[in-house]
């Protein structure tokens, strides 16, 4: 398999930690996408590789490609028929899947936005259409993010209850971005904070490029 990525953007990351959590690295090839000269966006890579011109991409033997993290991480976790990050119950799965979508929405996605139209971004040669009214307002509603996870968390150890899963992946995607443009978690989300850095002891986390003190962007 092939995985088109960059290996310290946020969202690549996200892949790379499930890669880890499942033991798959031996099973993937990266290419390197640079993101900041837009070959993400490049009418051949939309064509061939993934319509939305984002990254990651997983690239199958037979040529399938499939974008979208959650999209992704559900491919590799069920490659073994063994499923631990997506949930092995139909309950698990939708509460998973549910904590997932609410991390990406009110969190990571909303810190992108506020990336790509509050800040440079990636650049002038990328960023061609900008909105930083809208940005600002993005960078306000991921700090609410914060604070709904912060109240999830002081109620159970991990994001979707009482297991690691594909939703704790998202939301550290989401802190992640958030330190990048240097968006802090509030003081006051202490529950948010310690779970942040349990995650960071995670062998799966601690070891991924973006955490290496390399600078990140996103997709």
């Amino acid at each position: 398999m092939k995985i088109y990525d960059f290996p310290t953007g946020p969202y690549p990351t996200r892949v790379r930690i499930a890669l880890a959590e499942k033991r798959l690295q031996s099973r993937v090839r990266f290419v390197m996408v640079d993101l900041y000269k837009g070959e993400h966006k490049r009418p051949e890579f939309i064509a061939t590789k993934n319509y939305s011109g984002t990254l990651p991409v997983l690239e199958l033997d037979d040529g399938t490609c499939i974008g979208e993290c959650t999209a992704i991480t559900e491919y590799l976790d069920t490659l073994d028929g063994q499923p631990t990050l997506t949930g092995r119950t139909p309950r698990d799965k939708g509460i998973i899947h549910m904590m997932s979508k609410r991390a990406e929405i009110e969190l990571l996605d909303a810190v992108s936005v506020y990336f790509h139209h509050g800040t440079p971004g990636l650049g002038p040669h990328v960023e061609v259409s900008q909105n930083p009214e809208w940005g600002f307002r993005q960078r306000d509603k991921a700090v609410r993010g914060m604070r709904y996870f912060d109240a999830v968390l002081s109620r159970q150890p991990y994001v979707a209850g009482e297991a690691f899963s594909m939703a704790d992946i998202t939301v550290i995607g989401g802190l992640l971005f958030a330190s990048l443009v240097a968006l802090p978690v509030p003081e006051e989300c202490e529950a948010l904070r310690s779970w942040y850095a349990r995650m960071l002891q995670r062998e799966s986390v601690r070891d991924q490029p973006a955490f290496a003190g390399s600078a990140a962007v996103a997709d």
